[in-house]
């Protein structure tokens, strides 16, 4: 594996930015360098050859930036592309990834190194530097600690009722809620949808009772004609 990075500065205190760090490159024996390469069936002078792949590699895992990678072996970024996703070079892909995880790792161990280190800051008076002093990225600091350590300096770890940002989000759901409930629009909305609900259980309850009344009514009719009917009958015996 690379060791970790180291300025090339001349002056190590403006070490500060990722492109002044690079690590060494692995060396001929690292495991990195150990993929099965990509072998072309008809090389030409520009191929991408299975040294050049592992140069590739080994500059990106020192450097972190691709474009550095390929400017270093002397091929484009277009061919370095197209190669890797060629059928067969699956290997050649996968240290390129490894390779490429490198450099993150090397920025993140930059950028702790600057948050626990500081940054040397020039005092300038009467437009002479006069002194120095090391300055620390309060926020850096604050970045790699609630990343590092979530259970205890994470910004949601506390947060719940009484806690400010709580308080405010809870207010402003309330204050949401009151405006909706007071908007005119929305009222109408649900007295128009009031309105209809009533019209139509009237209606349904009208139908009802409509077909109750007929059917006593014509009950009764029934029960009269079959009276007249008894009558009818008994004044023909009669008879």
């Amino acid at each position: 594996m690379p060791n970790l990075p180291v300025p090339t500065r001349k002056t190590p205190r403006q070490a500060t930015s990722r492109v002044a760090f690079v690590s060494e490159p692995p060396e001929p024996g690292d495991p990195l360098l150990a993929f099965e390469p990509y072998i072309h069936k008809r090389p030409r002078a520009n191929s991408i050859t299975p040294d050049l792949q592992r140069e590739f590699v080994a500059h990106l895992a020192a450097t972190g930036i691709v474009t550095s990678a390929a400017r270093h072996i002397g091929r484009s970024m277009e061919a370095l592309y197209k190669l890797r996703q060629m059928p067969g070079a699956q290997g050649f892909a996968a240290a390129w990834e490894r390779a490429a995880q490198l450099g993150v790792n090397r920025l993140e161990d930059t950028a702790l190194a600057r948050a626990i280190e500081g940054s040397e800051r020039k005092i300038i008076r009467g437009g002479e530097v006069v002194a120095t002093e090391r300055a620390h990225n309060e926020s850096l600091v604050m970045f790699f600690l609630r990343n590092r350590l979530p259970e205890r300096y994470s910004k949601e770890k506390d947060i719940g009722p009484g806690h400010p940002v709580y308080e405010r989000v809870r207010e402003e759901y309330a204050e949401m809620k009151r405006k909706e409930a007071n908007d005119p629009a929305k009222i109408k909305a649900i007295r128009d949808s009031i309105d209809r609900k009533v019209a139509a259980w009237r209606a349904e309850y009208e139908a009802q009772w409509d077909a109750q009344m007929n059917a006593q009514r014509n009950g009764q009719r029934r029960a009269e004609g079959s009276g007249d009917e008894r009558l009818d009958e008994e004044d023909a015996t009669r008879l």
